[in-house]
């Protein structure tokens, strides 16, 4: 088993040393969970949509809330996955011990096409893994794909509402500040158009515990041009609550 390089030794053994449906006991929470990225939507939520915490999960950076919200006559739980593959596939993990199955996520990434427009809503086909959480989740690989049934369940929301979107890949790193320009172009060269730290993780996980779980994103910080920027996007209040409400009723549709 042992390989020149450790982030390649898979061990496919379903559990190990340390499994969450030991470690966390199950609650009556919504199995229909968005993964949201944003905190100024989850305190909007919790302040005039009265959204409540029904379970607090606890890493070393303090609590994680967990909330539930009524959403067009159903339940709907909410959580905020943390930042970077590693916290947000643990927090998965432990949601999914909750009683969470059917899973979308809303946040915002980088675009290497630099033509996609801030604020541009992009739903990932697919993951480049080049993180390291998938690794022990799923056999060495490329790629790792969406849920096709949660893309779908996406489109179908976003058609319904006139809402411009496009379909492809995202390219996962753990690494914000070693997005070389030769990177960059790599990426772009096999189809990816955005770049963000958590999908390939996601779809790993998700795969790994037979859950569904697709991802909504909307255009970022430009990476794709010669210099960096910004953009002012964690600035667009606007398109983030929307893409949450999205999130929201294209998971309850699973």
């Amino acid at each position: 088993m042992m390989s020149e390089y450790p982030i390649l030794e898979f061990d496919s053994a379903r559990e190990a040393m340390l499994e969450p449906a030991r470690l966390i006991r199950p609650m009556d929470i919504s199995p229909h969970v968005v993964a949201c990225f944003f905190q100024d939507v989850i305190t909007k939520l919790s302040q005039k949509h009265a959204a409540r915490v029904v379970r607090h999960l606890r890493s070393e950076i303090g609590t994680h809330p967990i909330y539930e919200m009524d959403f067009e006559g159903q339940r709907l739980t909410v959580f905020h996955p943390g930042i970077g593959a590693p916290l947000s596939a643990a927090l998965l993990e432990e949601v999914i011990a909750l009683g969470g199955r059917k899973f979308v996520a809303c946040g915002g990434a980088g675009v290497l096409d630099s033509s996609l427009a801030v604020g541009h809503v992009v739903v990932p086909t697919a993951a480049v893994r080049d993180e390291g959480v998938s690794y022990h989740y799923l056999p060495p690989g490329r790629e790792v794909a969406a849920d096709e049934a949660g893309v779908r369940a996406i489109e179908a929301v976003l058609q319904k509402h006139h809402c411009e979107y496009v379909l492809g890949k995202t390219w996962t790193t753990d690494a914000i500040y070693r997005e070389t320009p030769q990177k960059v172009k790599l990426r772009r060269d096999e189809g990816c158009i955005t770049v963000e730290m958590e999908a390939a993780a996601f779809f790993a996980v998700a795969q790994f515990r037979s859950v569904q779980f697709a991802q909504l994103l909307y255009g970022g910080d430009d990476v794709g041009s010669e210099q960096w920027n910004g953009r002012d996007w964690t600035a667009q209040t606007s398109v983030r609550e929307k893409l949450f409400w999205l999130a929201a009723e294209a998971c309850l549709s699973l």
